[in-house]
């Protein structure tokens, strides 16, 4: 394993542009400086324990047979389900909460102080804002609006084991609406703000709701056009104070304020509390095929997952900050607020347009969220989704985006300033690839770039879909913190694995949780076994009390995906082939669904392509495709403005976006960069799309070639661009 992270390092090193002579003399001095320094260092930092850790076998077969199912070493002999005895449901984790932490801060939003306009060169006005401190609820005053909300909502009519929706951005205002929902037994139906009008109204229609919450802005630019289409909904409740009085809403519709609905329920009580096996959820996905599905998930699933999360996040407590900025519609984001309220953290929010001083809605010369907040955890995705608008959905690939804001600023240095950078960057690789730190490194180099998130993150959750080895290590190198890189699903309420923080290696997911196992279940078709050598491999199936109830009246789909073993154990079929490493620690390697055979026989992974080539500063989004009856990849590329901008500038192609990307030589040029990015990542020869076409369009759920988490949908890619295949494949 040491020598795969220290030969994948080198691989990753930044390129030292400088005197042969001098760097030989750089070399050196480090080497002197290293070996004064080690051995003192290594005792009193706890090193060697560290890489004991990061050694160590952290899963194990309990069955003995390389297919599993494998378990994580501290859950050998049993799964874990709950955190604390007799707190199995998600109402008496929040009251164990207020209990125990009953004036610290819960939840946190920023006083905006002042919006105002600021035209750009190319005339268009763009909102910026300038936003104050945080103000704060603390744990107690938390658990009492919550218990008002509920009791108000019973006043209205909500009933227990009733379903009521919740259409919101990721604000205060959600976690306390959903606290509400658990206390009184109300299942909760997320839907993303994302969705489309039709996606929407399907799924309140399915689940049969008379009671929405959502915001004045969603209500007037989502759901107004659709009430009409919801003929069972009675009641909307908006989470803001103003304004009070919604005069335009169709007849047989009731609109109240959250805090009035607080008021009707000022004096609570008594609510029939939840079953570990009741619904506490109901989670619609964006799948990349058909309208979304419905997931039932219980408050003992919940728990379950959450139990397994927080074993990985070393020395969590109730110091921790933790900045909330994802949709809570999504797994991850409401897991990780979950996991964060169980240990009496305290969570702040935020939006992808105010996270750092630099984000789009932030004023110039005032700050963004993570310098006031200075985070201490913080979960992100390295791909583009869960947005409003279409122009600001990069700004959720916060991971990739720093990385490549951070790359394209140390081109411009000077070269003194970028001989620096780069030398500190190869050494802090090198020196983490054997598991030793730099402090001297992170004070004098990168403490700037650290400073972007706050200066205070010390755990980078990691999901959603998979993260490039080079990106993980620039997190850990410029950001100085460890990222757990995750793997889960809604239907395991994003449970599965998590790197420790002390592995340092890139490219796995870690070893399965302390509330779950994993199957590796043969798939002759793509020829993975669990008998292969030097990995076993196969489907991953993952099993245990996190494993949801299954869709929402979808029985077909059930009985396709999910299933009970001889033990009563409940374990959902995934579609994403995998690998144990001799560690324990999986590995994604491939999709069942993107795995196309070539005329000449090669196996290509259209999943595996596009991440790779993701990577290139040219790509913001890609769809590789291909025909069984052709020999070569096809893509398709949403170019980087920026960085097709320049290069048309570099041939001196003039004319108008789409101009450029329609234009042959900018196409020829954006092919041999993009083939030069793969062969560096070390792609096969057939796995190098041979022809490409540029997309002046991008893909958002509007165009309807994405899903409302900005997954790409093959069909309609296919549909849409069938021209340019058949020009691709038929040489025109």
């Amino acid at each position: 394993l040491n020598n795969r992270i220290l030969k994948c390092s080198r691989a990753m090193k930044l390129k030292e542009d400088m005197n042969p002579l001098l760097l030989q003399v750089f070399h050196s001095v480090v080497w002197v400086y290293s070996v004064i320094t080690f051995i003192p260092w290594y005792f009193f930092s706890g090193a060697g324990t560290n890489l004991e850790r990061a050694r160590r076998i952290k899963a194990r077969s309990v069955s003995g047979h390389p297919a599993g199912p494998y378990r994580a070493i501290n859950s050998q002999e049993k799964l874990v389900a709950w955190l604390h005895p007799k707190v199995d449901t998600l109402d008496k984790m929040f009251e164990y909460a207020a209990s125990r932490f009953p004036q610290r801060d819960c939840l946190g939003t920023r006083e905006v102080l002042n919006e105002e306009d600021e035209p750009q060169p190319n005339g268009k006005v763009f909102k910026k804002v300038i936003l104050g401190n945080y103000n704060w609820l603390s744990y107690e005053e938390t658990y009492k609006a919550a218990r008002c909300f509920g009791s108000g909502l019973a006043a209205l009519g909500q009933r227990p084991q009733c379903n009521i929706a919740i259409f919101c951005e990721t604000r205060a205002e959600w976690i306390v609406a959903a606290q509400a929902c658990f206390m009184y037994n109300f299942p909760l139906v997320t839907l993303y703000v994302t969705l489309g009008p039709t996606a929407i109204a399907h799924g309140l229609n399915e689940t049969g709701i008379t009671h929405i919450i959502t915001s004045k802005d969603l209500l007037q630019s989502r759901l107004k056009a659709i009430l009409c289409d919801v003929p069972r909904l009675q009641y909307i409740i908006v989470v803001d104070t103003k304004p009070t009085s919604w005069p335009d809403i169709p007849r047989g519709i009731m609109v109240y304020n959250m805090d009035a609905v607080k008021e009707m329920g000022s004096k609570p009580d008594n609510c029939e509390q939840p079953e570990p096996s009741d619904i506490a959820v109901i989670m619609y996905t964006s799948g990349s095929t058909g309208i979304p599905k419905g997931v039932m998930i219980s408050h003992g699933n919940i728990i379950a997952g959450i139990t397994g999360m927080a074993e990985r996040i070393p020395n969590l407590n109730e110091t921790d900050t933790y900045i909330g900025y994802l949709p809570l519609a999504h797994v991850l984001e409401l897991s990780a607020e979950m996991v964060c309220i169980s240990h009496g953290c305290r969570i702040g929010y935020s939006s992808p347009q105010t996270l750092a001083d630099q984000s789009t809605k932030i004023k110039k010369g005032s700050k963004g969220d993570t310098s006031v907040l200075k985070p201490t955890l913080m979960a992100a995705v390295p791909v583009s989704f869960f947005v409003t608008t279409p122009t600001w959905h990069n700004d959720f690939e916060i991971m990739d985006r720093i990385y490549k804001n951070v790359m394209t600023k140390v081109e411009k240095m000077s070269k003194l300033q970028k001989t620096l950078f780069v030398l500190a960057y190869n050494y802090k690789m090198e020196q983490i690839s054997k598991g030793y730190s730099t402090p001297l490194c992170d004070r004098l180099v990168f403490k700037r770039v650290r400073a972007l998130l706050g200066g205070n993150i010390r755990v980078l959750l990691s999901g959603g879909a998979p993260l490039s080895a080079a990106t993980q290590r620039f997190m850990n190198i410029c950001l100085c913190c460890p990222v757990g890189q995750g793997y889960g699903l809604t239907e395991t309420c994003g449970a599965g694995t998590i790197s420790e923080m002390w592995d340092y290696s890139t490219g796995r997911v870690g070893a399965p949780l302390v509330c779950s196992e994993i199957t590796l279940k043969d798939w002759e078709e793509g020829c993975y076994y669990s008998t292969d050598k030097p990995n076993p491999r196969g489907e991953i199936l993952i099993g245990g009390p996190n494993v949801t109830m299954g869709y929402y009246k979808n029985e077909a789909k059930n009985r396709e995906d999910f299933f009970v073993d001889e033990h009563g154990q409940r374990w959902f079929c995934t579609g994403d082939i995998g690998e144990v490493h001799t560690d324990g620690c999986l590995k994604i390697i491939d999709r069942k669904k993107d795995l196309v055979k070539l005329q000449a026989g090669e196996y290509v992974s259209l999943g595996k392509v596009e991440a790779v080539l993701k990577n290139c500063p040219l790509v913001d989004n890609i769809c590789a495709y291909a025909n069984s009856d052709q020999s070569y990849v096809i893509s398709f590329v949403v170019p980087n403005h920026k960085h097709l901008t320049a290069l048309a500038e570099q041939l001196h192609v003039r004319g108008t976006w789409e101009e450029m990307c329609n234009n042959s030589q900018v196409e020829k040029e954006a092919l041999r960069i993009i083939t030069d990015a793969a062969l560096s990542a070390k792609m096969e020869r057939f796995e190098i799309p041979k022809k490409i076409r540029l997309s002046a369009e991008p893909w958002t759920p509007e165009t309807g070639l994405v899903t409302d988490a900005f997954k790409l949908k093959r069909k309609e890619l296919k549909t849409h661009y069938q021209e340019d295949i058949e020009r691709m494949y038929g040489g025109k």
